[in-house]
């Protein structure tokens, strides 16, 4: 029963980075449903309060990592605020427009469109502020696997 156990933990934990490419998943939850799973077929002794804070300040530096990167990559391109939103909006209605490509076509176009209508930019620099968006989403998707990695290497640690 042990391996069925560690099965449903682990797909919950590879869902989880599928949210990092699809981000109507909830990464973070998934994760979180691996952990509190683990209490439940196993023991929830070895979850203290230094765990939940340690995995709390993880899933803190997830969002903050994911706005930031995001952020960056149409700030540092010249964009605005409105690129921002743009491109996150963009982010979430582009794979379900555009089934799989539509995940780094929809904040480029969301970006390119907020700029072209909210701050009439030129559409040379539009497209560029677009090619930003694209870069954060990808900056934020490495960054948030790598804080996601930490997270289940250190719940490892502490289970074994």
């Amino acid at each position: 029963m042990e391996i069925v156990y560690w099965s449903i933990i682990s797909i919950l934990f590879i869902i989880g980075f599928v949210g990092l490419v699809y981000p109507i998943i909830p990464s973070v939850l998934f994760l979180l449903a691996g952990y509190i799973l683990y209490g439940v077929f196993f023991s929830f002794e070895h979850f203290g309060w230094f765990f939940w804070l340690i995995q709390g300040f993880f899933i803190i530096l997830l969002f903050v990592a994911d706005y930031i990167a995001n952020m960056i990559g149409v700030q540092k391109y010249g964009g605005s605020k409105a690129g921002v939103w743009g491109s996150t909006i963009g982010l979430l209605v582009g794979p379900f427009i555009i089934p799989f490509l539509g995940i780094l076509i929809g904040p480029f176009i969301g970006a390119v469109g907020a700029e072209l209508l909210v701050n009439k930019r030129d559409f040379k620099n539009s497209l560029k502020i677009g090619f930003g968006s694209v870069v954060g989403f990808i900056s934020s998707v490495i960054t948030k696997a790598i804080i996601q990695t930490l997270m289940i290497v250190y719940f490892l640690l502490v289970v074994f």
